[in-house]
């Protein structure tokens, strides 16, 4: 509404004063607070422009570009109830000013129309920086989530990498300090035996080097090649030079394997490597015992190892190698059971894990994992006595 003070009007038309170009000013000012006090500010800027429409009939604009300004803010900001009172209002002062000058049908309806129009301009920015809010919280909870999903991912690698450590260092230090323990007494009687202790002794602590050596080489970070190969896991292939290992540490170790392996899972076999791995050093560490069976039974639902000595059970340890030998069963969907071997002599692990089946089959009607199907083929292999 500035113009007509700024541009040389026609002669014919009255010049603007000093008091109009104030009106003008005070039309504008009010809406530098209008965030602050919407329905205040479009109260003065149209009662500002009521005053200089009827009362100083100064240049004038055809739209009011600072009362549409106001209107818009009221619509985005205000209440409700606020928002339609004022809208009747303004609709009754747009009725009034278009009748008292000239009563335009056409005039009438586009200056509703302008303010229908900034009134759906407010509302639909509400609704757009609603949506936008919605879209921040949700990419932070979408960070949070993956923060705590790589959280409880490093959580369980951690747990997973401590099972393994202890695994290979219990069961490497077992057979270590056993063999060491009987070295001078040999040295004394058996010569021949001392040199065979002291033979395992260096076996299996290169051999627990060589599991060291694989782990850490997985965890180091090698950027410059990342695709470099990496030693496999530990498989059902290596249980009976595991069994051998055992028997020259002392006890009379049997080693049975029945039914049919099947297609091989390499994380089931390195899982029951380890499980009986972790079942055999107790037996060196806790149950002084002179024989140990390992039986392995493939069946066509279920993997079962058990592991029966005639010690005296796992005696006062800390407990550790029982959970993560749970931990182990649990992570493949399996079971895991201890307790006292048969006729409540000596000390039994035995330990089921069920077999993925293909999708799209049906489970097999028969023997669950702890009995023997009648028609089941066995094929036993005895390793030592």
């Amino acid at each position: 509404m500035t113009m007509p003070f700024v541009v040389p009007r026609a002669p014919e038309l009255p010049e603007a004063t000093w008091t109009s170009y104030g009106l003008t000013t005070l039309m504008v000012l009010p809406l530098v607070a209008r965030r602050r006090a919407p329905v205040a500010v479009l109260v003065t800027v149209m009662a500002a422009g009521a005053l200089y429409t009827f009362a100083v009939d100064g240049p004038g604009q055809p739209l009011p570009y600072t009362g549409l300004v106001a209107f818009y803010t009221v619509a985005e900001l205000s209440s409700p109830p606020k928002r339609i009172g004022i809208a009747v209002l303004t609709v009754a002062a747009v009725l009034v000013s278009v009748g008292l000058d000239g009563d335009d049908m056409r005039e009438l309806l586009f200056s509703l129309f302008v303010f229908a129009a900034a009134y759906a301009f407010g509302r639909f920015t509400v609704t757009r920086k609603a949506y936008l809010r919605a879209v921040e919280d949700r990419a932070r909870q979408l960070e949070l989530t993956h923060r705590i999903e790589a959280e409880q991912a490093a959580a369980r690698e951690r747990a997973r990498i401590a099972r393994e450590m202890h695994d290979i260092l219990s069961h490497a230090v077992s057979l270590m300090i056993v063999q060491a323990e009987a070295g001078p007494v040999a040295v004394r009687t058996a010569p021949e035996r001392a040199e065979a202790a002291f033979d395992a002794i260096s076996e299996t602590g290169r051999d627990a080097m060589v599991q060291l050596r694989r782990m850490l080489g997985v965890l180091r970070e090698n950027e410059g090649a990342p695709d470099a190969p990496r030693e496999p896991q530990p498989a059902l292939a290596g249980l009976p030079g595991l069994v051998e290992r055992v028997r020259g540490s002392g006890p009379a170790v049997s080693y049975e394997v029945t039914g049919d392996p099947g297609v091989p899972d390499l994380a089931v076999e390195a899982t029951v490597y380890r499980i009986a791995q972790e079942a055999l050093t107790n037996v060196i560490r806790h149950a002084d015992a002179s024989t140990v069976r390992v039986r392995l039974e493939h069946r066509p639902e279920a993997l079962t190892l058990t592991v029966t000595d005639d010690g005296r059970g796992p005696g006062g340890g800390s407990g550790l190698g029982l959970v993560g030998i749970r931990e182990r069963a649990a992570a493949h969907g399996g079971t895991a059971g201890t307790g006292p071997g048969p006729d409540g002599r000596g000390f039994r692990v035995r330990v089921t894990i069920p077999r993925a089946r293909p999708p799209g089959t049906e489970a097999r009607t028969g023997p669950g994992p702890g009995m023997q199907a009648e028609t089941e083929t066995e094929r036993t292999t005895e390793v030592g006595s």
